[in-house]
């Protein structure tokens, strides 16, 4: 059976813990596709081209791992890439409240796509975007967090938000 999965995020900045779990996912689907989305609730701080370049230089080695940046509903984007699957990371218990009403609102808009839950490597189970960027604003060593091919660009870039 051929699969397709969708591994959705905002991956301001990618982060160690979203590689665990899209190079997990590409060892048990025939083809990944690393969506970038824009999120209306976040503001971001790496453009869309930043991100997925990001995600190029940290992943794009994985034959099959592609990225790509994504506008609209993920259910939507998934149907007309030929998804099966979201794959999505929980973290906690306190990730699966708000991931299982996706799912479900993702199935209500596409019956034809499921969702499946990777369990974080329990070395991740605390990073989140949002931590890297505030560790790095206040100047913190974020060199357990992110990836080293991206480090130095990502800290760079948040430290000199605080100015």
């Amino acid at each position: 059976m051929h699969s397709t999965v969708i591994c959705p995020g905002s991956f301001d900045p990618v982060t160690l813990g979203h590689i665990d779990i899209i190079t997990r996912a590409s060892g048990m689907f025939d083809n990944v596709i690393v969506g970038v989305f824009a999120n209306g609730e976040k503001h971001p701080v790496f453009s869309m081209e930043e991100r997925i370049g990001f995600l190029q230089r940290t992943v794009g080695d994985i034959p099959n791992v592609r990225v790509i940046g994504c506008d609209g509903l993920l259910a939507q984007c998934a149907k007309d890439l030929g998804a099966s699957a979201v794959v999505r990371g929980l973290r906690a218990v306190s990730d699966f409240e708000y991931e299982f009403q996706m799912a479900l609102t993702n199935r209500k808009l596409n019956p034809e796509l499921d969702t499946v839950f990777l369990a974080s490597d329990a070395s991740y189970t605390y990073l989140s975007s949002s931590i890297v960027k505030n560790v790095a604003y206040h100047g913190g060593d974020i060199t357990n967090f992110v990836p080293a091919e991206i480090h130095d660009e990502v800290f760079n870039r948040i430290k000199a938000l605080k100015g």
